[in-house]
């Protein structure tokens, strides 16, 4: 089939080198312009260019495809058979949707109709999910809400983070397109209308998404680290420095009878000063543990980073720095 993709993260790169693989011709490839990004603030290329060109595809970077009649016209110039859309960042305008032979389909990270929208991998973490994946959609006018085509499962690992899964998906993703293409141009697909009173919308995070709110449960909070884990990440403040945690254990309230003193109370805020040692967010020291208790249970952390250090283990953390009690 004759393909136009569009797509701009890294995620988006499996599923168009898939295509890529699989024989179909990706004719064009439409992505974000290139963004200032690290420490000096440099244009660079998405994921998605760089791969396109690797590849020898031809590569678009409109600013906003819905208002560049140039970009449209080379669209329809090219006239596809189908257009794939794997993390665009850009809604598609209806004289857009309607260029190609089979219209566009767009490869979800989600079991649609639950997690329409941005973020729908780490929501999935977050939420305690048994299971993800990936779906193939026809494309219309709302977000995220035209016709299911295809599905892929999978079960989360019972450590699963937001990147473990990101990758999981990614290549699910992958795999799910060419399925999906090899069924339409069979005639095969069928076409699937999403419930509207099963959908579930959720949006994007930002750095202060991963401030922990200790008065939450230890099972909630740990869902948090994981699911957030590598970016924004779960993060406290002890002593005024920001403390990321990068992975830690429930543990009941029955499993912990440590009755030593905290040696230090967990912040939600850099120029905090809490001291009350009865408040949630205390942290303790028990046999070479590091246990903070919540609104609900304890948490046995396993790693962490503070501000100014490299990540370790708990242990390592312990061994070097002093508690000012």
């Amino acid at each position: 089939m004759k393909v136009i993709f569009m797509g701009t993260p890294d995620f988006a790169v499996s599923t168009l080198e898939a295509l890529y693989k699989a024989g179909h011709e990706v004719a064009l490839v439409v992505t974000q312009p290139d963004r200032p990004k690290g420490r000096h603030g440099e244009a660079q290329k998405s994921d998605v260019r760089i791969a396109a060109e690797e590849l020898g595809i031809p590569v678009i970077t409109p600013l906003k495809i819905r208002s560049d009649e140039e970009a449209k016209a080379r669209l329809k110039d090219i006239a596809p058979d189908v257009i794939v859309v794997t993390a665009f960042g850009q809604i598609l305008p209806q004289d857009i949707l309607d260029i190609p032979k089979y219209g566009c389909i767009n490869v979800h990270a989600s079991l649609l109709p639950k997690y329409r929208g941005a973020a729908p991998i780490q929501w999935a973490v977050l939420n305690g999910d048994e299971e993800s994946g990936v779906s193939t959609m026809l494309m219309d006018a709302g977000l995220d809400t035209g016709d299911i085509l295809m599905t892929k499962k999978l079960k989360l690992d019972p450590k699963e983070t937001g990147g473990s899964l990101f990758d999981k998906l990614a290549v699910l993703g992958g795999e799910l397109i060419v399925e999906t293409l090899d069924a339409l141009k069979e005639d095969k697909l069928t076409r699937t209308p999403q419930d509207p009173e099963l959908a579930t919308k959720v949006g994007l995070f930002t750095k202060s998404s991963g401030l922990i709110d200790w008065t939450r449960s230890a099972a909630e909070i740990e869902r948090q680290i994981r699911g957030l884990n590598p970016w924004p990440s779960a993060y406290s403040f002890l002593s005024g420095k920001q403390l990321k945690l990068w992975d830690a254990d429930v543990l009941k309230k029955d499993d912990f009878t440590d009755t030593d003193s905290p040696v230090a109370v967990l912040d939600n805020d850099r120029n905090s000063s809490a001291s009350d040692a009865s408040e949630t967010g205390s942290l303790y020291v028990s046999d070479k543990r590091l246990i903070v208790s919540c609104g609900e249970d304890f948490l046995r952390i396993n790693e962490l980073q503070l501000e100014g250090k490299k990540r370790m283990s708990a242990e390592d953390f312990l061994r070097g720095y002093r508690f000012s009690v």
